[in-house]
């Protein structure tokens, strides 16, 4: 079922709350760029308590589909920046041309408030567990993360690189899972870690 769908049951007064509610949820399900629960979460730091007030839920509801909507004119904007490049011979994307099409890979309309609610959120559930067992690696993750929360986002240039060598690690790392512990289990581990290695990054560019 698609966005829309899910969209217009969350505004149809007809339905049960708890089907709206539902309806909402499955929003995120389809778009969720700091993560299914995370993004639940930011919802209600921006909205209200959604899950018991009317008002909350529908202003939930327009604060995704302005993210959303942000997110596509990125998508239209970037296929058209291709189709440019092609027509002039550059038939693959430089590097620092991300396609946003792959993932949102952060919150449109307000990244770094999203980056650190998610970042927060994270720490209060699975990142102790992602940093076991420690090792430098993850202890200077762990240090990049407190940093970030504690500046509301911005770094110091020896954190950003201390950051830098965490994620260039990391991905050596989740390229070689045979060669760690946990086999697909580290692959998993690795990829949520470089997930919270991009949310302190994403709140240190926009603060």
């Amino acid at each position: 079922m698609s966005f829309g769908v899910h969209a217009r049951k969350v505004r149809d007064t007809t339905l049960p709350y708890g089907r709206r509610v539902s309806a909402l949820r499955s929003c995120v399900q389809l778009y969720r760029p700091i993560g299914f629960h995370a993004t639940l979460s930011f919802l209600e730091e921006l909205a209200g308590p959604f899950g018991r007030d009317e008002a909350a839920l529908l202003r939930a509801l327009d604060a995704l589909i302005e993210s959303r909507e942000a997110w596509k004119a990125d998508v239209r904007a970037y296929a058209a920046m291709r189709a440019r490049a092609k027509r002039h011979g550059r038939r693959g994307p430089r590097p620092t041309d991300p396609d946003p099409g792959r993932f949102p890979g952060h919150w449109y309309g307000a990244p770094g408030r999203a980056a650190l609610h998610a970042l927060e959120f994270w720490r209060r559930s699975r990142l102790p567990a992602l940093l076991e067992p420690p090792d430098p690696v993850t202890e200077d993750l762990n240090l990049c993360v407190d940093a970030s929360l504690r500046s509301g986002g911005p770094l110091t240039g020896e954190q950003r690189r201390m950051l830098d060598a965490c994620v260039t690690e990391l991905r050596r790392r989740q390229e070689e899972p045979g060669r760690w512990p946990g086999g697909q289990a580290a692959y998993f581990r690795f990829r949520d870690l470089l997930t919270v290695a991009r949310f302190v990054q994403t709140a240190a560019e926009a603060g």
